[in-house]
C-alpha cells in the first residue's frame, strides 16, 4: 500500500443515519468519478453507478499512484442530494440494503419508469391459480 504525508479533505456528510454496514474492496485508477488529482470522492458508486453497483464508497481515496482499499457501503440510510451524483434507476434497483432519503428527511420515490417495471414484474409473478 502506498502512503505518503498526511492530506486533508472536504466531506459533506451524505449519511442519513450512523447505522451502515461496509466493506473492504479494492479500486483502481480507472473508476468514473476519479477527479483530476486522482480522487474519488466519498459516496460515489461503486464500481460504477448502474446495475452493477454494490454500495458506496465510504470516504475519499486518492488512486493517482495505483490500487488502494477503499470501504463500500452495502446498506444504510443515505441522503440522495448529498451524493456527488444522482443515482441512475439500475443503481437503486441494484442498492436494495441502501436506503435513500431526499430533501426534508422523506425517502427518496422512484421514477415512474422504474414503477411501471415493477409493476409489470410483480403481475407477472404475482401468486395464486391463474
Amino acid at each position: 500500500m502506498f502512503t505518503r504525508n498526511k492530506k486533508s479533505f472536504d466531506q459533506i456528510n451524505f449519511l442519513q443515519s450512523q447505522h451502515f454496514i461496509s466493506f473492504t474492496h479494492q479500486v483502481d485508477g480507472t473508476h468514473p468519478q476519479k477527479n483530476e488529482k486522482g480522487i474519488i470522492p466519498a459516496g460515489s458508486f461503486y464500481p460504477k453507478n448502474d446495475e452493477t453497483a454494490i454500495g458506496l464508497t465510504i470516504n475519499d481515496v486518492d488512486v493517482s499512484n495505483g490500487d488502494q482499499p477503499i470501504g463500500v457501503i452495502v446498506e444504510g440510510y443515505v441522503l440522495e442530494e448529498r451524493l456527488p451524483e444522482k443515482p441512475t434507476d439500475g443503481a437503486k434497483t441494484a442498492l436494495k440494503e441502501i436506503k435513500f432519503y431526499a430533501t426534508g428527511n422523506q425517502p427518496s420515490v422512484k421514477s415512474a419508469a422504474a414503477k411501471i417495471n415493477e409493476a409489470k414484474v410483480n403481475e407477472n409473478t404475482a401468486g395464486g391459480d391463474k
